[in-house]
């Protein structure tokens, strides 16, 4: 027993040298853009988990006129509604919109909603994208031809464009744009992954998995899987802040979310609308800058992955 403990101790330790030996993430590490997209990220999942466990969802999406103030400019402009008994400077930060409802919430709540749809778009467009190129790249010549013509038919339209007539086909809602989005992005996973499936598949131990008598399941998810995951994480990272500006995109044109949900893409239609043409800026700022300020982390955590992966960038620094 206690021998079986000490060989789980050395491999657990193990992994956790090759893990902070790595060279991967020594670069990404000593990326400063990328650090400051992973403190990013890591703050609006804090803010999306705190809205999604604290907030009430029906206060927020509900009109609230009679409760809270109408048409109130951020607390701390210091121009408090006539008919408002208390309103301090922290009491509406992000003032509120034309159904009295909180502003601020409503921004947070949008956290919550733009990376659970997202994560949903880029793990799905993920898995059907890396399964269909690597299937395209290991059997060849009719499949081949056959996943990537599709695949460049689909690439042969704009994204937002295809998104759009997808969603006409499947009806609005941020469950049918996640179905939509996640056949708009499955192509450019499957060529990434099948470009790099074939460098792999050039590879002799290959050639001896297969003469050894390895299944086709097993050589392709044990050994040419994971020497595709570079470019996979990459595309993964960078697809995941196009992902949420997309859905907002889409919910801002109308056919994402529905009335009165806090989307970041509807508070900005509402926002464009009728809050500048009244004079309520606050309306759309809020909600795009916390929209710009999440693609740019993904975008900046992207970029550094891509550098610290390449073996070119390293051979540079050095």
């Amino acid at each position: 027993m206690s021998t079986q403990t000490q060989t789980e101790d050395a491999a657990s330790r193990g992994l956790l040298d090759r893990v902070t030996t790595s060279p991967f993430l020594s670069e990404l590490l000593s990326n400063r853009l990328a650090l400051s997209g992973i403190g990013i990220i890591l703050a609006m999942a804090a803010i999306a988990l705190y809205a999604r466990f604290f907030l009430d969802l029906s206060a927020i999406s509900q009109t609230q006129i009679g409760i809270n103030p109408n048409l109130a400019p951020p607390s701390w402009l210091g121009k408090a509604p006539a008919t408002t008994q208390d309103y301090g400077p922290l009491a509406y930060p992000f003032g509120t919109d034309i159904q009295s409802r909180d502003i601020f919430q409503r921004v947070l709540y949008g956290a919550w909603l733009a990376l659970k749809y997202g994560t949903i778009t880029v793990g799905l467009s993920t898995i059907l994208g890396v399964s269909l190129g690597i299937i395209a790249a290991y059997y060849s010549d009719l499949t081949d031809n056959v996943i990537m013509r599709t695949m460049d038919v689909l690439l042969a339209f704009p994204s937002l464009l295809l998104a759009l007539a997808l969603v006409a086909i499947f009806g609005s809602g941020l469950g049918k744009v996640v179905i939509a989005l996640t056949l708009v992005y499955t192509p450019r996973f499957a060529r990434v992954v099948r470009g790099a499936a074939l460098k792999v598949l050039e590879d002799e131990y290959i050639d001896a998995t297969v003469a050894l008598g390895a299944k086709d399941p097993r050589v392709l998810v044990r050994h040419v899987l994971p020497n595709c995951l570079a470019p996979i994480t990459v595309q993964s990272t960078l697809n995941f802040g196009l992902a949420i500006l997309d859905l907002a995109a889409l919910s801002f044109l109308g056919f994402g979310a529905k009335p009165g949900t806090p989307s970041w893409g509807l508070m900005l239609s509402n926002g464009v609308n009728q809050g500048l043409l009244t004079g309520q800026w606050w309306w759309s700022f809020f909600p795009g800058l916390f929209l710009a300020i999440t693609v740019l982390g993904f975008n900046l955590l992207g970029d550094g992955m891509r550098d610290a992966l390449d073996p070119r960038m390293r051979e540079t620094v050095d």
